[in-house]
C-alpha cells in the first residue's frame, strides 16, 4: 500500500509543476542550469552503478548527491571510491536505501539507475514521473511491455532518458556506423553479432533468511516475491527469469544494438532461437548456448551466445559484430572497426579511445541545452525488444512473427502472455 501512496504522491507533485520537452528546454531553465550544478542520485552501486557514480561526479558541473543501494556495504564502498576522485575533502553523497527518498527531494535532477534488471524500467517510470532525467543501464526493460512503458513515461513527462549502450558515444565506432550508411561495403545483407564468456556454475542455492546488510523486500521491488537463496545476490539473479533476461539481455543488447544500428532497421518480422542449458546443471534458467535469427525483410542478423567458453568467432579476437555486404566485410570491435574486401584484404583498421565520458556528456548536455542523448530511451528499447523477442522464442519454443511496424507478436497467444510480467501489489508501472 505504502508503493501506491507514494506513488501517487509523485504524480501529485509532477502535475503541479512544469515540464519541458528535452527538444525545446525554456530559457529559464536553461540559465538555471548554466548557473547551477547537476545533482544526481545513483541507484544500485554494488558494481557497475560504483563506476557510474564515479565517472558521474568527474564530469564538470554535476554533483553525485545520493548513493543509493539495498545492501549497506555496498554504499560504504561507493563514498570511498568517489573519494578517490574527488578528493577527502569534497562533500559526501548521502546514502541511502530506498530510491524513492531520492525522487522526494526536489533539488535532485537526474537518476541514474544500475540496479537488477528487473528495477530498470519501474524505477524510469516513477523518475519521470517525479521531474527527473534518467540515465538507465542496459537493458532498458526486464520486459517487452516495460520497455513501451519507459519509452511513454519519457514522453509524457518530456524527461531526458538514456540508455548504457555506451558505443553510441565511441567516436571510431560511430565514424565505422557511418560508413556503413554511406556504403563502404555496399548492400548489407547479413549481420553477426556474439558474445563469449567463461561462466562457472552457480549451484545449488539454499533457502535461509537474507543477510543483515541486505534488504531483500526492496530489492525484490516491483518482481513477486520469492525465497532469498544464498546464490542469488548479487550476480546470478541474471540467470533466472523472474528477474533477469539471460546472456542475451545482459550483453547481448550491446551487440545487437550496433547489428540494428549500422543495418538501419527497427523491428524484425522473424525471430527464432535455439539452445539450452548444456553445461552446467544447478540453478540457472536461462540458456548457456544459445543462438538467436532476427530476419528484417530481405536482411538477417544472427546473435550468438556462449557462457561457457572465451573464445569467438570473428575474424580477429577483439571482434563482437561483422557486417556483411556484396563489396566486403566490417567488422566491429571494442573500441574501433576494420574493414576487408572481398578477397579479405585489409583495407581499414582504426581504434581510438572508449566514449563512456562522451555518453554521459551526451546525456547530460541534453538536460542543460536540450535535444535527444545518443543512445535515446527510444533506441534503447528497439533494441533491447530484440534481446526480448530471442528470449519469448526460446522460452516457448518456436519462431515469432512480428509485426514489422510495431515490433509486437503475431497470432501467438503464449509468447504474447511473456510480453508483460506480473508484480507484487501496488508496484505495477502506469504511465
Amino acid at each position: 500500500m505504502w508503493q501506491k501512496l507514494d506513488r501517487r504522491r509523485f504524480l501529485q507533485w509532477t502535475a503541479g509543476t512544469s515540464v519541458v520537452a528535452c527538444t525545446a528546454v525554456s530559457t529559464a531553465q536553461q540559465a538555471s542550469s548554466a548557473a547551477d550544478r547537476l545533482r544526481v542520485g545513483v541507484m544500485g552501486v554494488n558494481g557497475r552503478g560504483r563506476s557510474l557514480a564515479q565517472n558521474f561526479a568527474s564530469r564538470p558541473g554535476v554533483e553525485v548527491a545520493y548513493l543509493c543501494d539495498v545492501d549497506s556495504r555496498a554504499i560504504e564502498t561507493a563514498i570511498a571510491a568517489l573519494k578517490e576522485v574527488l578528493g577527502t575533502e569534497a562533500r559526501e553523497p548521502q546514502g541511502v536505501a530506498d530510491f524513492r527518498r531520492v525522487l522526494d527531494d526536489p533539488q535532485v535532477d537526474a537518476l541514474v539507475i544500475a540496479a537488477p534488471n528487473h528495477w530498470h524500467a519501474p524505477a524510469t517510470i516513477l523518475a519521470c514521473a517525479a521531474g527527473k532525467h534518467v540515465y538507465v543501464e542496459k537493458p532498458c526493460s526486464h520486459t517487452a511491455e516495460e520497455g513501451e512503458l519507459a519509452l511513454a513515461a519519457a514522453r509524457k513527462y518530456n524527461r531526458v532518458v538514456a540508455t548504457g549502450t555506451q558505443r553510441r558515444s565511441y567516436g571510431v565506432i560511430v565514424e565505422g556506423m557511418n560508413k556503413l550508411r554511406e556504403g563502404v561495403i555496399g548492400e548489407i545483407r547479413y549481420a553477426r553479432s556474439w558474445y563469449r564468456a567463461r561462466r562457472p556454475g552457480i549451484g545449488r542455492g539454499q533457502v535461509m533468511d537474507p543477510p543483515a546488510w541486505l534488504d531483500f523486500d526492496l530489492w525484490q521491488g516491483p518482481a513477486p516475491r520469492r525465497p532469498y537463496k544464498d546464490n542469488l545476490v548479487h550476480y546470478n539473479w541474471h540467470w533466472h527469469w523472474h528477474w533477469g533476461n539471460g546472456e542475451l539481455g545482459n550483453n547481448g543488447v550491446h551487440a545487437l544494438d550496433l547489428v540494428r544500428w549500422g543495418m538501419g532497421v527497427d523491428f524484425p518480422t522473424r525471430v527464432t532461437s535455439s539452445g539450452g542449458r548444456y553445461w552446467h546443471d544447478d540453478d540457472q534458467e536461462t540458456p548457456d548456448t544459445h543462438v538467436v535469427t532476427f530476419e528484417f525483410g530481405p536482411r538477417l542478423a544472427t546473435w550468438e551466445g556462449l557462457s561457457c567458453s572465451p573464445t569467438e568467432p570473428g575474424i580477429t579476437r577483439a571482434a563482437i559484430a561483422t557486417f556483411h555486404g556484396d563489396q566486403g566485410t566490417l567488422e566491429v570491435f571494442d573500441v574501433g572497426y576494420r574493414i576487408y574486401d572481398m578477397q579479405r584484404n585489409l583495407v581499414a583498421d582504426e581504434s581510438g579511445p572508449d566514449g563512456e565520458l562522451e555518453h554521459i556528456d551526451s546525456f547530460l548536455r541534453c538536460i542543460r541545452e536540450g535535444g535527444r542523448p545518443a543512445a535515446d530511451i527510444e533506441d534503447g528499447h528497439r533494441s533491447t525488444l530484440l534481446c526480448h523477442l530471442g528470449n519469448i522464442s526460446q522460452r516457448i519454443g518456436r519462431a515469432l512473427q512480428i509485426d514489422p511496424g510495431t515490433g509486437h507478436i503475431r497470432d501467438d497467444a503464449e509468447a504474447a502472455a511473456l510480453w508483460g510480467r506480473e508484480y507484487a501489489p501496488g508496484w505495477r508501472p502506469e504511465v
